[in-house]
């Protein structure tokens, strides 16, 4: 039987589109903070909003295009900003942006100025395990707890989590809705790989994980079938990579808008072929979109003259030179190392510790402000004094390594020591100008701050038997007086941490 022309082109049509190959790009930005003016790291102006939309606005006009935001879109406190204008910004990207994740700071003004939030963006916000008191999703299309999107021939599905530290982070006042809570991670996410693998019948798998790093690596390995992790929260800098163990890649875009994941997903008879892709740093090469670079700039000089705020944009003093977080997931910083000595100087203890986390941003050279400062130290903790022994010392800085990498990975002051295979070496501690050994069954008093003490997995284990007192300080205060105190400001790596 001889099949009609027209059928037989249909037929040729339809075999060519199911074995073309295609290519589908992601594009991923993550812990934005309400950083919509540029600001100073690695010896230049980096990031701001104008520079980001003039990035993904030529790209957002592709089909073969997928941008998500990561999450935390603003944070109550510092910047100045985000306290002013809340979400008056996240319209700028409608028309960009695909979907966004729930962070733990979206909610920070409270459920009524989230839901406002949420209506000026005509992008859906995804939390596959944010549920209400009944325990239908908080976060829903359409009763489904995923988004799937079609790009060219491919099937996409999409979906977010909120990290299992929700719970203790968010507390009820700031929640999206006055009754939503956090599931586990895992069931919730087993769950929407089944329905989108077994009913929607997608081509691949997307997860935005606004959770810890290593929380991602836990899902990848213990929820088989996500193909791609756009990684959150952490505000880690990770080129794309496999997940050891696992088909699972992910990424992470740091913080502040300082680069944006750029993923090519490369798809072959409707399968998933191959994936490849890079962070893309937002530097001065990247052009900035004018009309967002006017709105922004009359944004911010209406701030800076608002008399609420005025007085963070006065000058309380000077650096001679960048004071970097450079490095400070990793080893010892030039922040790390100035504000763990301040710690350390204004409680007279033996030893201070901060986790990398309390360190958002450089202090830049030449006048600071009170803003640069909240900016650094977006966190004004109380500082804690624990009086420990050498042992317990020992297992705090084993913890720190055993995070390196993560933002849970720790800067000190007052002991020295060396990495070796994952394990420290040769801990010395300084007490009255002098450097010895540090002794197991020593009793030594270490300051850190509330969060470290009392709420970080980990940290908060080892700190426990041991009663803390309150030094009555604040992180954020202490390092405001010495600037006024002690400027020009400056800092030099000595090798406590090689």
């Amino acid at each position: 039987m001889r099949l009609p022309a027209i059928s037989l082109f249909f037929l040729l049509l339809s075999a060519t589109t199911l074995f073309a190959e295609s290519t589908v790009t992601v594009l991923h930005f993550s812990d934005y903070h309400s950083h919509a003016v540029p600001f100073f790291e690695s010896g230049e102006l980096v990031g701001g909003l104008p520079r980001l939309i003039g990035f993904l606005k030529p790209l957002a006009r592709r089909k073969d295009t997928l941008i998500f935001s990561g999450g935390d879109m603003m944070n109550a406190g510092s910047p100045s900003w985000s306290d002013k204008y809340q979400c008056a910004d996240w319209p700028l990207l409608n028309g960009i942006v695909d979907a966004m994740a729930f962070g733990n700071h979206d909610a920070d003004y409270g459920p009524e100025v989230f839901e406002r939030c949420r209506k000026s963006a005509r992008f859906p916000i995804l939390g596959a395990n944010v549920i209400r008191s009944d325990g239908s999703p908080l976060f829903a299309a359409n009763r489904k707890n995923y988004l799937v999107f079609r790009r060219k021939n491919i099937r996409i599905g999409v979906f977010a989590i909120a990290g299992d530290d929700f719970e203790k982070l968010v507390s009820p006042s700031h929640r999206p809705a006055a009754e939503a809570r956090f599931t586990a991670s895992a069931s919730a996410a087993r769950e929407v790989v089944e329905a989108l693998k077994s009913k929607e019948r997608v081509n691949c798998i997307i997860l935005i994980g606004h959770e810890h790093t290593e929380d991602d690596i836990r899902l990848a390995r213990e929820v088989p079938g996500i193909d791609l992790i756009l990684g959150t929260h952490s505000h880690r800098k990770q080129d794309l990579e496999v997940v050891p163990g696992t088909h699972t890649y992910m990424i992470s875009p740091f913080q502040y808008l300082n680069y944006v994941s750029r993923v090519e997903m490369h798809f072959s008879a409707g399968r998933l072929a191959s994936i490849d892709g890079r962070l893309v740093p937002m530097d001065r090469s990247i052009r900035e979109d004018r009309a967002t670079l006017a709105t922004v700039a009359k944004m911010q000089a209406a701030l800076e003259q608002d008399l609420a705020y005025r007085s963070f944009f006065l000058p309380v003093g000077s650096a001679s030179t960048e004071i970097a977080t450079r490095n400070g997931v990793e080893g010892e910083s030039l922040i790390g190392d100035f504000v763990t000595d301040v710690m350390r100087d204004v409680t007279k203890s033996d030893i201070a510790i901060s986790a990398a986390s309390s360190f958002r941003q450089a202090l830049p050279p030449g006048p600071l402000r009170l803003e640069d400062l909240r900016a650094s130290l977006p966190y004004d903790n109380k500082i804690l004094i624990y009086r420990m022994t050498g042992a317990s010392v020992k297992q705090l800085i084993e913890q720190s390594i055993s995070r390196r990498g993560s933002d849970f990975f720790s800067q000190v002051s007052g002991i020295r020591f060396a990495i070796h295979d994952r394990h420290a070496e040769d801990l010395v501690v300084s007490r009255d100008g002098q450097w010895a050994p540090l002794r197991d069954d020593g009793t030594y008093t270490v300051a850190t701050t509330d969060y470290q003490g009392k709420i970080a997995d980990g940290y908060r284990e080892i700190f426990a038997p041991f009663p803390p007192v309150d030094s009555g300080e604040r992180v954020r205060s202490a390092v405001e007086r010495r600037i006024r105190s002690g400027s020009p400001i400056t800092a030099a790596l000595d090798g406590r941490i090689r």
